[in-house]
């Protein structure tokens, strides 16, 4: 990107990778009272498997009656963090299985800083189909009318906020729509696939070089709102189709409120420069641009650090409720790293090819450096919500919390004391919630130590019940009352033990 680049060029470049500012999710009519007393869902994805045995349910060698044939790890690499119930693996390798990359990854640290807000529960899948387990982990395998839990929340709390319901990382079944067709449009979700300039399809007036004045401009919004395209031959075939009466409102209050926000500069992360010469424009970034580029300084060349920024800016300014982020598929490497005779160097990979499912080639390596990678991003998430005040004290972290959803957990096979090893699919697992909300500094089940196979708890008191398996649908049951969902007729069952009050 060059001085020489023209705003129209920049929306181009951000419609054709899918930001249409028009399919925006702003279906609300004229913007209502923002609910008085939103929480915050950040869901945060595992792609490919994060394993729950390779973290936070680690098992020691000396505990497993077989330790050499399952995935249990030498004593010295898992680390008990004073009286929480939670493991934690700090590894470090010169390699990931055939990549020559070294690395040093660490999990203890996230565990003393905020163990009191994690709770890891235990649970069963139903798919080891990428896809179809992972809309099962935010849908809970059609729990309730097929609502998936971003859109039940932004239900809930998204009424009024421009953008409820976005989501940042693409191709994947952990933002596909769910099934519940009857829903209001502004909860189903957002797609964004650039976050960096998606901001700029928020304003179709703004910095657009040559403009005729606002005044003018609006006015021939109106004339093509109320005479030219309903006199159409197009509006009288189709004026009667569900798309058409979406896409009408949507260019109506929704576009004019969207654009009264200034959402195109309030969630810039960019500052001007040369590269990216908003100021030419008539443009700016916004001014929580320097907190958000000091914690993810990396947010122009690495997707998940991109989402994280813009993840944070669209819950910090009432944008939205629910955001949706993850790792991406291929594998990203430190700027400016190039392979050597000693290969990559010492952190060069940041994303393994295929996220945490490249442990088909290299389990625990893999394992390690993507659970890293994605407590990272979560700590400094977590980190700028407290740092930001929601009302009479409270932060926004007071209100929010982070689901770490993944598709199903990996098999717990070895070969015989192998370090180094692949991995396949596996039904069961557990997953890692964080949140003020939930009931922290918890572990919801137990692993057995000679299979490395989790088991439920009761859904009343936590106690670990050996020989149950929690479902799909408990977990999301439980995540959602957390949440101070509204489930009234849904039938979903009472999991007391995973809220706060518990």
């Amino acid at each position: 990107m060059n001085s020489s680049w023209s705003r129209r060029k920049f929306l181009e470049r951000s419609l054709s990778a899918g930001g249409a500012l028009m399919a925006a999710g702003l279906g609300q009519g004229a913007f209502a009272q923002t609910a008085s007393d939103p929480r915050f869902l950040i869901v945060l994805s595992g792609t490919g498997g994060a394993s729950i045995v390779d973290s936070f349910l680690a098992v020691r060698e000396s505990e497993s009656v077989t330790p050499k044939e399952v995935n249990a790890y030498p004593d010295s690499l898992v680390q008990s963090i004073g009286n929480l119930p939670f493991r934690a693996i700090d590894f470090s390798s010169e390699r990931i299985g055939a990549i020559p990359a070294s690395f040093t990854a660490n999990q203890s640290n996230f565990v003393k800083k905020h163990g009191q807000d994690m709770m890891v529960v235990t649970h069963t899948g139903t798919s080891v189909n990428h896809r179809v387990a992972e809309q099962r982990s935010v849908n809970g395998n059609a729990a309730w009318k097929g609502r998936t839990l971003q859109e039940a929340v932004a239900l809930q709390y998204g009424q009024g906020h421009p953008i409820p319901n976005v989501h940042l990382v693409n191709g994947t079944g952990f933002t596909e729509r769910g099934t519940d067709d009857h829903l209001p449009s502004y909860a189903y979700g957002e797609h964004v696939s650039v976050p960096n300039l998606w901001p700029l399809s928020l304003d179709g007036h703004k910095g657009v070089d040559g403009a005729p004045s606002r005044e003018l401009f609006e006015k021939a919004r109106a004339f093509r709102n109320q005479q030219f395209d309903p006199r159409s031959d197009f509006y009288a075939v189709f004026k009667k189709s569900d798309r058409v009466r979406r896409w009408l409102e949507l260019r109506g209050d929704p576009l004019c409120g969207v654009e009264a926000q200034d959402l195109i500069t309030k969630l810039m992360v960019f500052p001007d420069s040369e590269k990216m010469p908003l100021a030419a424009h008539g443009l700016r970034g916004s001014e929580l641009g320097e907190k958000v580029r000091s914690a993810f300084p990396r947010y122009e060349i690495d997707p998940l650090e991109s989402q994280a920024a813009l993840a944070f800016l669209l819950l910090r300014y009432g944008v939205a409720v629910t955001v949706t982020l993850g790792a991406e598929g291929g594998a990203v490497f430190k700027p400016g790293v190039t392979l050597k005779e000693s290969g990559l160097g010492k952190g060069g990979m940041i994303n393994t090819p295929i996220a945490f499912d490249f442990s088909h080639q290299a389990h625990r390596e893999t394992q390690a450096l993507m659970w890293d990678r994605t407590l990272s991003v979560a700590d400094r998430l977590i980190t700028l919500l407290k740092g930001e005040e929601f009302r009479s004290g409270q932060s926004y972290w007071d209100r929010s919390m982070i689901y770490i959803a993944t598709e199903f957990g990996r098999t717990r096979r070895r070969p015989e004391g192998a370090m180094s090893f692949g991995s396949g699919h596996d039904l069961n697992n557990g997953s890692l919630i964080i949140s003020p909300m939930a009931n922290g500094g918890k572990v919801l089940g137990r692993v057995d130590p000679n299979t490395i196979l989790t088991y439920g708890f009761d859904p009343q008191t936590g106690r670990p019940e050996p020989g149950r398996h929690m479902t799909e649908a408990e977990i999301y049951s439980g995540i959602a009352q957390a949440m101070g969902v509204d489930l009234s007729g849904s039938g979903l069952p009472d999991m007391r033990a995973m809220r706060s009050s518990a």
